[in-house]
C-alpha cells in the first residue's frame, strides 16, 4: 500500500468531500495561494477557486462565526485556525454558539462544521505557538475532539468529521504533520469513540495521545527486547472517549500510564486516570502515573523546550516507577 504524510492525507480528504459534496468549503487564514500554515490546503485553490478556499481576515471570532452561520444556512465548513493558542479569542462562538445550538433549538438546526487546529511544541515556537489545551473543547458539552496521530486515522476521521451533523474539533499535531504512514486511496471513515491497540501487550496499558503515540511506540519497542511487553492504546477521539478499550486493557494489565501534551491539571490524562480510578481500581496492581507537560508556559530557548515537551524520557521513567 503507498504511504503518505499525515499533511497530504488531510489535503486528500478536503479535496474529495469538495469533489463529491458542493456544499463543503474551506475557510481560513492565508489557506489559498500559501495552502495554509502547515500546507494542508496546498493546491486546493487552484481546483476550487477563491469562492470555496475562502481566505479570511486576522479574526478568529469572525472566523468561526460566520462559519457557525454558514453550517446553519446548509454548508459544510471546515475551518481552519492556524494554532489552537489562537481558540481563546473566539471562544464565545465555540462554547456558546458552536456546541449549543442544536440543544439550544431542540433539535431543529444543525451545525455541522470542522474547526481544524494545530497542537504542541516543536521548534521553539514560544509560548503562544505551542500549546496543547484541547481539554478545553473536551469540557464543553455539544463538542466531538478528534485527535489523530497517524495519516490512516487523520484521513479516515476527517471524512467522518465532515460527514457528520454535528461540530468537531480536528486537532493536528505538529510534530505528526510529516508523519508518513499507510493510506487507502479510497474513501473510508473511522467512527468517534473507537480507541485503537497501536500495539499489544500484557505487562502494561499505556494510553497516549498525538506525538506520544509514536513515542510511545518507541519506548514500547525497545522495552520488548528486555522482556518487558506494553500495550499502546491511541484514543483517537477524546471526545467521546472509547472507554471499553482502556478498562479492557487495564482489566488484563493492571498497570496504567497515560501520556499526553497538555498541562496535566485537568486535563485528559487526568480524566483518563479518573475515570479507571472510579471504575477498574481493583485491577491495579500500581498506582496509575500521568506524563503531561509542565505547569508553565512552554519556553522558547531550545534546551529548556526540551525538557519542557513531555516523550520518550518521561515515558521510560514513568515505566521504571510503576514495574
Amino acid at each position: 500500500m503507498r504511504q503518505i504524510t499525515l499533511r497530504e492525507a488531510l489535503n486528500e480528504t478536503l479535496r474529495y468531500n469538495m469533489k463529491n459534496d458542493k456544499r463543503v468549503f474551506c475557510w481560513g487564514e492565508d489557506i489559498g495561494i500559501l495552502g495554509g500554515a502547515f500546507g494542508v490546503t496546498a493546491g486546493l485553490i487552484d481546483e476550487f477557486g477563491p469562492e470555496r478556499i475562502i481566505d479570511t481576515p486576522l479574526s478568529e471570532i469572525a472566523i468561526v462565526g460566520a462559519g457557525v452561520g454558514a453550517a446553519l444556512g446548509g454548508l459544510r465548513p471546515v475551518i481552519e485556525i492556524m494554532y489552537i493558542d489562537f481558540t481563546p479569542g473566539c471562544m464565545d462562538m465555540i462554547v456558546n454558539q458552536m456546541s449549543k445550538i442544536h440543544y439550544m433549538f431542540g433539535g431543529q438546526s444543525k451545525v455541522p462544521m470542522v474547526l481544524r487546529l494545530v497542537s504542541g511544541a516543536m521548534g521553539e515556537n514560544a509560548a503562544q505557538h505551542s500549546q496543547s489545551f484541547y481539554s478545553f473543547f473536551v469540557h464543553v458539552p455539544g463538542l466531538i475532539v478528534v485527535t489523530p496521530s497517524t495519516p490512516y486515522d487523520a484521513k479516515g476521521l476527517l471524512n467522518t468529521s465532515i460527514a457528520s451533523d454535528n461540530p468537531v474539533i480536528f486537532v493536528e499535531h505538529k510534530r505528526t504533520v510529516n508523519i508518513k504512514g499507510e493510506v487507502p486511496e479510497e474513501y473510508y471513515t473511522i467512527p468517534f469513540g473507537k480507541a485503537d491497540v497501536k500495539r499489544e501487550g500484557e505487562d502494561l496499558t499505556l494510553v497516549a495521545t498525538q506525538a506520544l503515540v509514536h513515542d510511545a511506540l518507541h519506548v514500547a519497542e525497545d522495552a520488548e527486547k528486555e522482556g518487558l511487553s506494553i500495550e499502546v492504546i491511541d484514543p483517537r477521539t477524546l471526545k467521546p472517549l472509547d472507554k471499553e478499550t482502556i478498562f479492557s486493557s487495564v482489566e488484563k494489565t493492571g498497570r496504567l500510564i497515560v501520556a499526553d501534551e497538555d498541562w496535566l491539571l485537568c486535563s485528559i490524562a487526568s480524566e483518563i486516570s479518573a475515570m479507571v480510578a472510579e471504575e477498574m481500581i481493583t485491577c491495579l496492581d500500581a498506582p496509575i502515573i500521568r506524563i503531561g507537560a509542565p505547569d508553565t508556559p512552554c519556553p522558547f530557548s531550545p534546551p529548556l523546550e526540551k525538557a519542557y515537551i513531555p516523550g520518550e524520557r518521561q515515558i521510560r521513567e514513568a515505566i521504571k516507577k510503576i514495574m
